[in-house]
């Protein structure tokens, strides 16, 4: 059974950085891409970042273009999301989610088949 577990979440100031995990256990992680999208209260789910099953390339949203960063360590079948300067607009629950094998990294959540239950990342102004 596939599962993606992501922490890391929390309450912070603007400015500040945190960095979000997302542990995958019943599948090839290597095999897959991977994705981190968000949802704020009110709003649709949204893309931030994703990265291909071989760590490159990466994509991101312009919203988080060159302040988040995504990566892998397929030794710990672990996703990364480190978020630095982080605004009040990046307030949000904060999803990880996988590819099937092989695919390409993709902006759209109906290309990723398994989701993670989300963590809140609260940012004050």
């Amino acid at each position: 059974q596939v599962q993606l577990v992501e922490s890391g979440g929390g309450l912070v100031q603007a400015g500040d950085s945190l960095r979000l995990s997302c542990a995958a256990s019943g599948v090839t992680f290597s095999r897959h891409a991977m994705g981190w999208f968000r949802q704020a209260p009110g709003k649709e789910r949204e893309f931030v970042a994703s990265i291909s099953w071989t760590a490159s390339p990466a994509v991101y949203a312009d919203a988080v273009k060159g302040r988040f960063t995504i990566s892998r360590d397929n030794a710990k079948n672990t996703v990364y999301l480190q978020m630095n300067s982080l605004k009040p607009e990046d307030t949000a629950v904060y999803y990880c989610a996988r590819r099937p094998a092989f695919g390409s990294t993709s902006l759209f959540p109906s290309d990723y088949t398994y989701w993670g239950q989300g963590t809140q990342v609260t940012v004050s102004s």
